[in-house]
């Protein structure tokens, strides 16, 4: 099926010649219902607003649009003045109805009975629901109104919206998965990729204990869990994270246990005995208790102090040159070593900081495709000489790696994480 491109609009007539100029083929029309939003916003009367609604919806079905009527803040309305208005939407044409929860109000109970009261009264009416996440409930309201009979939601990559934010796309779909047994035709081993996406293209990162698509869904550090996890992933599994596109990892920390720790340091190619463990299981624990979060290159850097295993790096830089400034393009030139091959690469990107992992990423690319997951940086002393640090979540294949850079250059700090995760990747050091 293609998509339907719809472009919002008020029920002003300026801004439907708009929806009809842009090459949309269907409108979502917005018009308020509740009384607070016709004495405060509109200033009009509910007779206003009936007239108002059979006259934009009329016009733009006259224009060939389909018209999806978007009732503003109907949660807050009066339910009699609310089907007034659906009826009248309805009669000129509308061939969706979404009675939306603008601010976030309803509850699961609530949303139920309220879609059950309106499919009763308009049973040949489509509906559907848009939930705003004010209290944390619009997933779960989501998923209520479907049950109660809409045939539609309304959600987004990342829950991301006005606010709160709206429902997430990804949770729901889950959701109706695995715990109502419910499938879509989306393709959920592609949601995690396409939340990353999400992310990068609008400068906003998913907060790490995020369902579904958050840095830390399917990362488990506690000893207790990892020992079960090791033994049946369904003891703290309820998701298979390869539905959703993502890999189960074991963190190493304050809290991870040794069997934990031996997993993660054999994917990476290390074997160390009993006596080995137990001196880098107590290291590991010592720079948790310290308040420093253990990265999966810093695990592998203790593992070659106690096991004295040469520190094999695979990527090693050697010269980092990027030109910025007031109207310049970012530009970053790199030459990396790698395995003794030397690489050379050059990139632009929205900043000096985004040039250099562009050209990073683009070099290394040609001979082995790793990619850049997440990426966090926080100054970690003040001050405008302050330290800063970067913490990177990088991936090759089916193997993810975390890795830490500190320094007083941004950019250097970027791409001491990028290659110091990329080494974890690439190297597979044996006993």
């Amino acid at each position: 099926m293609r998509a339907q491109i719809f472009s919002f609009a008020r029920g002003v007539k300026t801004d439907i010649d708009a929806v009809i100029d842009s090459g949309a083929n269907a409108i979502f029309l917005v018009i308020p219902a509740s009384d607070i939003h016709l004495q405060h916003k509109l200033r009009k009367t509910r007779e206003d607003v009936l007239r108002l609604t059979e006259d934009c919806t009329q016009y733009a079905k006259d224009h060939g649009l389909i018209v999806e009527f978007g009732a503003e803040d109907a949660t807050r309305s009066d339910q009699a003045f609310l089907k007034e208005i659906i009826a009248t939407s309805v009669s000129a044409g509308a061939d969706t109805v979404s009675p939306c929860d603008t601010v976030g109000i309803l509850t699961p109970e609530r949303a139920y009975t309220f879609f059950s009261d309106l499919i009763r009264d308009f049973p040949n009416v489509s509906f559907s629901t848009h939930c705003h996440d004010d209290f944390g409930m619009a997933v779960a309201n989501s998923i209520a109104s479907l049950k109660a009979g809409v045939r539609e939601v309304h959600a987004t990559i990342n829950g991301l919206g006005e606010r709160a934010g709206n429902a997430a796309l990804e949770e729901i779909l889950v959701a109706l998965k695995l715990l109502y047994n419910v499938e879509t035709s989306v393709k959920l081993e592609l949601l995690y990729d396409t939340s990353m996406l999400v992310s990068r293209l609008t400068g906003i990162p998913v907060q790490p204990n995020k369902a579904i698509t958050g840095e830390n869904a399917f990362v488990h550090e506690s000893g207790i869990h990892t020992h079960a996890i090791l033994s049946q992933p369904l003891t703290y599994e309820p998701i298979p994270p390869e539905i959703v596109g993502r890999t189960r990892r074991l963190a190493a920390g304050k809290h991870a246990g040794s069997r934990g720790l031996k997993a993660a340091l054999n994917e990476m190619g290390v074997n160390p005995n009993e006596e080995q463990l137990k001196e880098i299981f107590s290291r590991v624990k010592t720079l948790g208790d310290k308040g420093k979060r253990v990265t999966d290159a810093d695990l592998q850097a203790v593992a070659e102090t106690v096991m004295e295993l040469p520190k094999l790096r695979s990527i090693r830089l050697e010269e980092l040159t990027v030109v910025t400034g007031d109207k310049v393009t970012p530009t970053a030139s790199v030459r990396l070593n790698l395995n003794d091959k030397i690489l050379t690469e050059a990139a632009t990107g929205i900043g000096p900081v985004d040039a250099a992992m562009n050209a990073i990423r683009k070099a290394v690319s040609a001979v082995e495709p790793i990619r850049l997951e997440e990426y966090h940086v926080n100054a970690i002393t003040g001050g405008t000489d302050a330290v800063v640090e970067v913490i990177v979540r990088l991936r090759k294949g089916d193997r993810a790696a975390t890795a830490l850079g500190a320094h007083g250059d941004i950019v250097m700090a970027s791409v001491e994480a990028m290659l110091s995760g990329m080494n974890v990747l690439l190297t597979n050091q044996k006993k």
